[in-house]
């Protein structure tokens, strides 16, 4: 299985520090944000990395070469101008293969472990799934939640509300019917979630959405302990 982490973002909400820095790159605990992303992955077994840039891309490559400091081959997806996060997918879509692939937001950070997927074990990627989603418990920023989980398939509503972590699971089905072009993935999300075509789980580990310069120093003192 690839997989692919979204690096193309602007990060309006953390300048000026990414004024001259891409998010994924900014330091938590003497590392990149991006490099916990490719540590962990190659930790639980993976080795073909797809990461998409626009802004700054050439201090991505710069920084992260191909991919061999950190024991994962990297294939780059440039975009010129960013293409939201599931145009960013669509565009890198003929880098992933035709098997399902992991997408991971590069400006999380979180200590799932992705060797617990076994694909055995997760709702079968078929007609009748076509995205796994991680859920985890609402933050102080988000705290009306995105989706609910019931029967291990995501809902649009419910009684209890989480928030998506910004990992998951797509298979090549999932974005059969959209175009190229800038396109944000809540809106795929949410329409595959009223044919039930998304299964998803709760994580209840360690999750930062390191959004903003307050968040950041929030993470930088936990992991500093």
């Amino acid at each position: 299985m690839k997989a692919m982490i979204l690096a193309a973002g602007r990060g309006e909400r953390l300048r000026p520090l990414t004024d001259e820095i891409p998010k994924p790159l900014i330091k938590v605990a003497g590392k990149s944000l991006i490099e916990y992303h490719l540590e962990n992955l190659a930790g639980a077994g993976f080795k073909e990395i797809i990461i998409n840039t626009a802004w700054l891309p050439e201090k991505i490559h710069q920084q992260l070469g191909d991919g061999s400091d950190y024991g994962v081959s990297i294939t780059y997806s440039d975009e010129g101008r960013a293409l939201e996060t599931a145009g960013g997918i669509i565009n890198a879509l003929p880098l992933l293969g035709d098997e399902p692939f992991v997408v991971i937001n590069g400006d999380i950070w979180c200590d799932f472990d992705f060797s617990t997927w076994d694909m055995s074990a997760l709702p079968k990627l078929n007609e009748n799934i076509q995205s796994h989603l991680v859920l985890v418990k609402n933050p102080e920023h988000n705290q009306k939640g995105d989706f609910a989980l019931q029967d291990c398939l995501i809902k649009n509503s419910g009684d209890t509300m989480y928030t998506f972590s910004g990992i998951g699971i797509y298979s090549k089905k999932f974005f059969a019917e959209q175009t190229s072009g800038p396109t944000p993935l809540a809106p795929i999300i949410r329409k595959k979630c009223q044919d039930d075509l998304v299964s998803g789980q709760l994580y209840t580990g360690r999750w930062t959405d390191v959004g903003t310069t307050e968040r950041l120093q929030e993470l930088e003192d936990q992991l500093a302990k």
